[in-house]
Protein backbone atom coordinates (compact mmCIF):
# COMPACT_ATOMS: atom_id res chain seq x y z
CA UNK A 1 0.00 0.00 0.00
CA UNK A 2 1.30 3.41 -0.99
CA UNK A 3 1.58 6.07 1.67
CA UNK A 4 0.20 9.56 1.12
CA UNK A 5 2.71 12.25 0.23
CA UNK A 6 2.03 15.68 1.70
CA UNK A 7 2.37 18.44 -0.89
CA UNK A 8 3.05 22.14 -0.36
CA UNK A 9 2.86 24.22 -3.58
CA UNK A 10 4.11 27.74 -4.29
CA UNK A 11 3.05 29.47 -7.50
CA UNK A 12 4.69 32.43 -9.20
CA UNK A 13 1.50 33.96 -10.70
CA UNK A 14 3.19 36.07 -13.38
CA UNK A 15 5.44 33.28 -14.62
CA UNK A 16 2.62 30.72 -14.67
CA UNK A 17 0.21 33.09 -16.44
CA UNK A 18 2.86 33.90 -19.07
CA UNK A 19 3.46 30.20 -19.68
CA UNK A 20 -0.25 29.58 -20.24
CA UNK A 21 -0.48 32.59 -22.54
CA UNK A 22 2.47 31.32 -24.57
CA UNK A 23 0.31 28.27 -25.34
CA UNK A 24 -2.70 30.52 -26.00
CA UNK A 25 -4.53 28.95 -23.05
CA UNK A 26 -6.71 30.23 -20.23
CA UNK A 27 -5.14 29.08 -16.99
CA UNK A 28 -7.57 27.16 -14.81
CA UNK A 29 -6.06 27.25 -11.33
CA UNK A 30 -8.39 24.58 -9.90
CA UNK A 31 -7.38 22.16 -12.64
CA UNK A 32 -3.69 22.96 -12.10
CA UNK A 33 -4.04 22.37 -8.35
CA UNK A 34 -5.84 19.05 -8.91
CA UNK A 35 -3.21 17.93 -11.41
CA UNK A 36 -0.32 18.63 -9.05
CA UNK A 37 -1.92 17.08 -5.97
CA UNK A 38 -4.01 14.19 -7.26
CA UNK A 39 -5.26 12.11 -4.29
CA UNK A 40 -5.57 9.07 -6.58
CA UNK A 41 -1.79 9.22 -6.93
CA UNK A 42 -1.32 9.36 -3.16
CA UNK A 43 -0.73 13.12 -3.07
CA UNK A 44 -2.41 15.26 -0.41
CA UNK A 45 -2.28 19.02 -0.83
CA UNK A 46 -1.55 20.80 2.42
CA UNK A 47 -1.60 24.28 0.87
CA UNK A 48 -1.15 26.06 -2.45
CA UNK A 49 0.12 29.61 -2.16
CA UNK A 50 -0.09 31.95 -5.15
CA UNK A 51 2.16 35.02 -5.22
CA UNK A 52 0.67 37.98 -7.11
CA UNK A 53 2.42 41.26 -7.81
CA UNK A 54 -0.13 44.07 -7.77
CA UNK A 55 0.03 47.03 -10.18
CA UNK A 56 0.58 50.39 -8.47
CA UNK A 57 -2.53 52.22 -7.31
CA UNK A 58 -2.32 54.76 -10.13
CA UNK A 59 -4.87 55.72 -12.78
CA UNK A 60 -2.97 54.14 -15.67
CA UNK A 61 -2.89 50.75 -13.93
CA UNK A 62 -6.48 50.67 -12.61
CA UNK A 63 -7.83 48.19 -15.18
CA UNK A 64 -4.97 45.74 -14.55
CA UNK A 65 -5.26 46.26 -10.81
CA UNK A 66 -8.99 45.53 -10.82
CA UNK A 67 -8.39 42.35 -12.82
CA UNK A 68 -5.80 41.13 -10.34
CA UNK A 69 -7.98 42.09 -7.36
CA UNK A 70 -10.79 40.01 -8.87
CA UNK A 71 -8.40 37.10 -9.33
CA UNK A 72 -7.19 37.39 -5.72
CA UNK A 73 -10.79 37.41 -4.48
CA UNK A 74 -11.66 34.40 -6.65
CA UNK A 75 -8.56 32.46 -5.57
CA UNK A 76 -9.13 33.07 -1.86
CA UNK A 77 -12.80 32.11 -2.27
CA UNK A 78 -11.68 28.82 -3.86
CA UNK A 79 -9.30 27.72 -1.13
CA UNK A 80 -6.02 29.13 -2.36
CA UNK A 81 -3.75 31.08 -0.06
CA UNK A 82 -2.73 34.28 -1.86
CA UNK A 83 0.12 36.63 -1.03
CA UNK A 84 0.10 39.99 -2.80
CA UNK A 85 2.86 42.54 -3.06
CA UNK A 86 2.43 46.14 -4.24
CA UNK A 87 4.28 47.14 -7.38
CA UNK A 88 6.21 50.32 -8.07
CA UNK A 89 6.15 52.37 -11.27
CA UNK A 90 9.11 51.74 -13.53
CA UNK A 91 9.27 53.58 -16.84
CA UNK A 92 6.00 53.05 -18.70
CA UNK A 93 5.22 49.94 -16.69
CA UNK A 94 5.70 48.71 -13.18
CA UNK A 95 7.68 46.16 -11.24
CA UNK A 96 6.19 44.03 -8.48
CA UNK A 97 8.80 41.44 -7.66
CA UNK A 98 7.42 38.75 -5.43
CA UNK A 99 10.33 36.33 -5.86
CA UNK A 100 12.02 37.18 -2.55
CA UNK A 101 8.75 36.96 -0.63
CA UNK A 102 7.91 33.63 -2.26
CA UNK A 103 11.35 32.20 -1.47
CA UNK A 104 11.31 33.37 2.16
CA UNK A 105 7.80 32.06 2.80
CA UNK A 106 8.53 28.79 1.01
CA UNK A 107 11.45 28.09 3.32
CA UNK A 108 9.56 29.22 6.42
CA UNK A 109 6.40 27.21 5.70
CA UNK A 110 8.32 24.16 4.51
CA UNK A 111 10.38 24.02 7.70
CA UNK A 112 7.25 24.49 9.84
CA UNK A 113 4.97 22.07 7.99
CA UNK A 114 7.60 19.54 6.81
CA UNK A 115 5.86 18.38 3.63
CA UNK A 116 7.16 15.40 1.69
CA UNK A 117 7.22 17.43 -1.53
CA UNK A 118 7.38 21.13 -2.34
CA UNK A 119 6.13 22.02 -5.81
CA UNK A 120 7.49 25.27 -7.23
CA UNK A 121 5.15 26.42 -9.99
CA UNK A 122 7.50 28.59 -12.00
CA UNK A 123 10.25 28.34 -14.55
CA UNK A 124 12.23 31.26 -13.16
CA UNK A 125 15.84 30.28 -12.42
CA UNK A 126 15.86 32.80 -9.58
CA UNK A 127 14.27 29.98 -7.56
CA UNK A 128 17.19 27.55 -8.07
CA UNK A 129 18.72 28.58 -4.73
CA UNK A 130 15.37 27.94 -3.00
CA UNK A 131 15.19 24.44 -4.51
CA UNK A 132 18.73 23.71 -3.30
CA UNK A 133 17.98 24.97 0.22
CA UNK A 134 14.84 22.84 0.51
CA UNK A 135 16.58 19.73 -0.80
CA UNK A 136 19.38 20.18 1.73
CA UNK A 137 16.71 19.99 4.42
CA UNK A 138 15.41 16.65 3.13
CA UNK A 139 12.42 17.99 1.22
CA UNK A 140 11.82 16.71 -2.31
CA UNK A 141 11.41 19.58 -4.81
CA UNK A 142 9.36 19.35 -7.98
CA UNK A 143 9.26 22.20 -10.46
CA UNK A 144 6.04 22.56 -12.47
CA UNK A 145 6.59 24.47 -15.70
CA UNK A 146 6.82 24.13 -19.45
CA UNK A 147 10.14 23.51 -21.19
CA UNK A 148 10.12 26.89 -22.95
CA UNK A 149 9.83 28.77 -19.64
CA UNK A 150 12.09 26.57 -17.53
CA UNK A 151 15.51 27.99 -16.69
CA UNK A 152 18.41 25.52 -16.69
CA UNK A 153 19.56 26.45 -13.17
CA UNK A 154 16.12 25.70 -11.74
CA UNK A 155 15.81 22.51 -13.78
CA UNK A 156 19.16 21.29 -12.43
CA UNK A 157 18.27 22.19 -8.84
CA UNK A 158 15.00 20.25 -8.69
CA UNK A 159 14.51 16.57 -7.91
CA UNK A 160 12.07 16.33 -10.80
CA UNK A 161 10.15 18.36 -13.35
CA UNK A 162 6.38 18.29 -13.86
CA UNK A 163 5.70 19.28 -17.46
CA UNK A 164 2.59 21.47 -17.59
CA UNK A 165 2.08 20.96 -21.34
CA UNK A 166 -0.40 18.18 -20.54
CA UNK A 167 -2.42 20.56 -18.35
CA UNK A 168 -2.25 23.38 -20.90
CA UNK A 169 -3.31 21.05 -23.74
CA UNK A 170 -6.53 20.33 -21.84
CA UNK A 171 -7.40 24.00 -21.34
CA UNK A 172 -9.55 26.25 -23.46
CA UNK A 173 -7.83 28.60 -25.92
CA UNK A 174 -7.86 32.21 -24.83
CA UNK A 175 -9.18 34.88 -27.14
CA UNK A 176 -6.40 37.11 -28.38
CA UNK A 177 -6.35 40.49 -26.65
CA UNK A 178 -8.94 39.61 -24.01
CA UNK A 179 -8.32 39.14 -20.34
CA UNK A 180 -9.34 35.78 -18.96
CA UNK A 181 -10.94 34.10 -16.00
CA UNK A 182 -8.96 31.45 -14.08
CA UNK A 183 -11.73 28.88 -14.32
CA UNK A 184 -12.47 29.56 -17.96
CA UNK A 185 -16.01 30.94 -17.71
CA UNK A 186 -15.51 34.63 -18.29
CA UNK A 187 -12.76 36.85 -19.61
CA UNK A 188 -12.19 39.16 -16.64
CA UNK A 189 -8.65 38.54 -15.39
CA UNK A 190 -5.27 39.41 -16.84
Amino acid sequence: MRSTQKILAFADWDNTQCSAKSFNRKLEWNRLRDYLANPQEGRELIEMVIYVGMPPDRDRFQEQRKGREKFVYWARSNGFLVTTHPGKSKGDGYEADVDVIMAMEAIELSLEIRPDIVVLITGDSDFACLADKLRRRGIRVEVASVAQALGNDLKNSANSIVDLVEVFDGLQPQNAGQEYHPIGHANIFD
